[in-house]
C-alpha cells in the first residue's frame, strides 16, 4: 500500500526546511552581493564618465541592476542550499536516524519541495512586480550611454526596423499609437546596396502618415559633407507601432503587457516565437526552484562513513547546471522558431523532474 503522508512529523519537516530554507538566503545574499560588487567595478567607470552622473547615479544603477542579479542568482542559490542542507544532514547521520524512524526519501523531501514552491510563487511576484521594471529602465539607460532617459514606462531602447530599402535605428522609443516620440533617430537611406545618406535626428514624432525629424543631421556620401535642417519629414507609410513592436523583450515587460503586445504583434503580422517563448517561460522558471531539492537530493543518501558524500553532492551539482544548461538551450531554440514555445519553455521543467522522481525511487529501492 502506498503511504500518501508526506508530512509524518511536523517537527521535523520544521527543521528541514528551516535548514534549507536559512542556509539557501544566505547563499543567495551573498551571491547576489559579490555579483553587484564585480559589476558595479566593471561599468562605473561608464556611469561617471558621463557629465552630470555621480554617487545618485551608482545608487540607481545598483537599484537596477541589483534585482537582476537576485533574479538570476535564485535557482542557483537554492540548488546550493539544498546541497549543504543535505550533506549537512547525512554527515552528521541525522538522514540514517530519520530512515530509522519510518520517513522514506520522499516523506524527507515532501517538505523542502512544499517550500520551494512558496518561493516559486514569491519568485514570480519579485520577478512581475521589481525585476521587468528595473530592466527596462536599465537597458534604456545602457543604450543612451547612461545619460538620462525619460521616466516612462513603456519605453523601448535600440530599435531597428526597415523602410523599403533604408534601416532605421531609434535609441529610445517612448509611448504607444500616435503619442510614440523618439530620442536618437538615425536612418541609413540606401541606393542600390550602398549607403546614400545618413540622417541623424534628435527627436522624431509621427505626423500625417509620417514623421517629423527635429535638430537633423544628414551626411551625403554623394558630396561628401554634412547638412544641417531645424526639421524635415520622413519615414512616409511607416506606423508608429512598428517602433514599439519591433523589439518586444520579455524580460522587461510583465505578463499582462507582454500579452497585449502579442495580440498587437499577431494583428500585424510580426513573428511572436521569441515573446510567446519569453511568456510561458516567465511560468516555467520560478517553478525550477522545485527542482532544486529533487535533483539535490542524491546527496542526502548513502553512508557518510563510505567516503563517498562530496561525489554524491558532485553529482547533485551537475544534475542542477544541466538542468540550467539545457533549459537555456531550449529557449534558444523556442526563440528562433526552432521549437514551440511551450515546449521550449516546459520541456526542460519536465524531462529534469522526471529524471529526479527516477533518482528518487532508485535511492527508495
Amino acid at each position: 500500500m502506498i503511504n500518501l503522508n508526506f508530512f509524518p512529523s511536523p517537527r521535523l519537516a520544521r527543521y528541514t526546511v528551516w535548514l534549507y530554507v536559512s542556509r539557501s538566503l544566505a547563499v543567495l545574499l551573498s551571491l547576489s552581493i559579490v555579483l553587484m560588487m564585480l559589476n558595479l567595478l566593471s561599468e562605473s567607470g561608464k556611469i561617471l564618465a558621463v557629465a552630470g552622473n555621480g554617487e545618485a547615479q551608482l545608487w540607481a544603477y545598483v537599484g537596477y541592476r541589483f534585482p537582476q542579479l537576485i533574479a538570476f542568482a535564485f535557482p542557483f542559490s537554492f540548488l546550493l542550499g539544498a546541497l549543504i542542507t543535505f550533506t549537512t544532514l547525512n554527515q552528521s547521520s541525522e538522514v540514517v536516524a530519520m530512515k530509522a524512524a519510518g520517513l522514506s526519501a520522499h516523506q524527507l523531501l515532501a517538505p523542502l519541495m512544499a517550500a520551494s514552491a512558496v518561493l516559486a510563487g514569491v519568485s514570480f511576484a519579485f520577478n512581475e512586480l521589481v525585476v521587468v521594471n528595473g530592466t527596462r529602465q536599465l537597458s534604456a539607460w545602457q543604450d543612451n550611454d547612461y545619460k538620462a532617459v525619460p521616466p516612462d514606462s513603456g519605453i523601448v531602447s535600440n530599435v531597428w526596423v526597415t523602410a523599403g530599402d533604408d534601416l532605421v535605428q531609434a535609441k529610445l522609443v517612448t509611448g504607444r499609437g500616435n503619442g510614440v516620440q523618439i530620442r536618437g533617430l538615425r536612418m541609413f537611406e540606401r541606393e542600390s546596396n550602398t549607403i546614400r545618406r545618413i540622417v541623424d535626428a534628435e527627436r522624431a514624432r509621427p505626423y500625417e502618415g509620417g514623421w517629423i525629424l527635429e535638430n537633423v543631421s544628414i551626411y551625403d556620401s554623394g558630396m561628401n559633407m554634412v547638412l544641417r535642417r531645424p526639421a524635415m519629414r520622413a519615414l512616409e507609410g511607416v506606423e508608429p507601432q512598428r517602433f514599439t513592436l519591433a523589439k518586444v523583450d520579455p524580460n522587461a515587460q510583465d505578463i499582462r503587457s507582454l500579452t497585449h503586445n502579442i495580440g498587437e504583434m499577431e494583428r500585424a503580422g510580426v513573428t511572436t516565437a521569441t515573446a510567446r517563448t519569453g511568456l510561458w517561460h516567465k511560468l516555467a522558471q520560478p517553478l525550477s526552484t522545485v527542482l532544486m531539492p529533487l535533483l539535490a537530493a542524491i546527496a542526502a543518501f548513502g553512508l557518510a562513513r563510505s567516503g563517498k558524500v562530496l561525489v554524491r553532492a558532485v553529482i547533485g551539482m551537475a544534475l542542477g547546471f544541466a538542468y540550467f544548461v539545457i533549459d537555456n538551450f531550449a529557449v534558444a531554440l523556442g526563440n528562433v522558431g526552432a521549437y514551440p514555445p511551450l515546449l521550449a519553455a516546459w520541456a526542460p521543467f519536465l524531462l529534469f523532474l522526471l529524471i529526479g522522481e527516477t533518482v528518487m525511487i532508485r535511492l527508495e529501492e
